[in-house]
């Protein structure tokens, strides 16, 4: 009796995360060809990571599996899982997971961004994929979007469970934070960033909470950047917006660039020798992080895809038709063997 109280609850456990999943806001369609869940798992720092998981209807046995994060500044609800239902219609076990301390992930003070803890999600994802029982330890591979694609590169680098990698429209966070746009920044104007940056550090601890940097800009000034255009028309609007995401909404916290100044990531991305795939677009501002990125990597398994008249955002939500899903389904089932 008691056996079958606790099957009871498990079913009903499953059931409920599944309703609420299905029943979480999300930006793209629903699929009829997976089912999907709500799972929780924990970091190495011990913070509470919230994930959907996509499965194929009808699965059996232990799949391929792969873990989604990103864009930087974006919640599961948004690009991350779309990625990841479109992985699972094609045969992959696949979640979609909240970064520590955004989403509905835990972690306080909310709002904070670093290299180490954000490299270590991913990492975190690998442990839980790797204990499931449909889930081929040997076949676990990431996609990391935007920001989350250095990040993915950086777990790469470190973490050697991952056999294959996909960057999307990836950004190099640390790169960014230091440099600026373009590396526009010298080592003076880097200089004037830590000490307001600093400065906001004092402020912060006598009011006791974290000044927001605000998400994307709003209203859009008419001559904002195209992409800054493209950022506000898809996270500002129907597009894209979600409640929870904080590109939609206040942004990270303020300080949080200053790990990122000080703790350069992909300094090791030149040591990976698992399968990387790297995808851009053509018409992209940050396009330049792809490139450079890929110069360092080594192997004949590493590989770079520029996709024609494509923008960043683009590449977010499918909306121009431009992802290329065939080919990184090829990649995983090539690689992921």
């Amino acid at each position: 009796m008691r056996k079958e109280k606790l099957v009871i609850t498990f079913l009903i456990s499953v059931i409920m995360n599944t309703l609420y999943a299905q029943e979480n806001e999300k930006t793209f369609p629903p699929s009829d060809k997976v089912t999907v869940e709500s799972v929780r798992f924990k970091n190495r720092f011990g913070i509470t990571l919230a994930a959907d998981l996509y499965k194929p209807k009808r699965a059996e046995g232990k799949l391929p599996a792969i873990a989604v994060g990103g864009p930087f500044g974006a919640v599961k609800e948004q690009s991350s899982g779309l990625y990841a239902q479109t992985m699972a219609e094609r045969g992959f076990l696949a979640i979609a997971f909240d970064p520590s301390y955004t989403g509905e992930s835990s972690g306080e003070p909310r709002y904070v961004a670093s290299p180490d803890i954000n490299t270590e999600d991913f990492s975190a994802a690998v442990d839980f994929l790797s204990i499931r029982k449909d889930v081929d330890p040997e076949r676990i591979g990431i996609i990391g979007i935007c920001g989350w694609g250095g990040m993915a590169l950086n777990a790469a680098a470190i973490d050697t469970r991952i056999k294959a990698t996909v960057t999307v429209t990836m950004y190099d966070m640390s790169r960014v934070s230091a440099n600026g746009y373009f590396d526009a920044m010298d080592e003076n104007a880097r200089y004037e960033l830590r000490k307001k940056l600093n400065a906001q550090r004092t402020i912060d601890a006598r009011n006791g909470s974290y000044a927001l940097a605000g998400g994307v800009v709003d209203p859009l000034p008419a001559d904002a950047p195209q992409f800054v255009k493209d950022y506000y028309d898809y996270y500002k609007t129907k597009r894209g917006y979600h409640k929870r995401s904080l590109n939609s909404n206040g942004g990270w916290n303020v300080t949080s660039a200053l790990s990122f100044i000080n703790t350069p990531l992909l300094t090791y991305s030149s040591e990976i020798r698992s399968a990387v795939l790297m995808i851009h677009g053509e018409k992209a501002h940050s396009r330049y992080f792809s490139e450079d990125a890929f110069k360092k990597l080594k192997g004949d398994n590493k590989e770079l895809m520029i996709i024609p008249g494509a923008s960043h955002v683009d590449l977010y939500d499918n909306q121009a038709g431009v992802i290329p899903y065939d080919k990184i389904e090829k990649f995983f089932r090539q690689y992921l063997k």
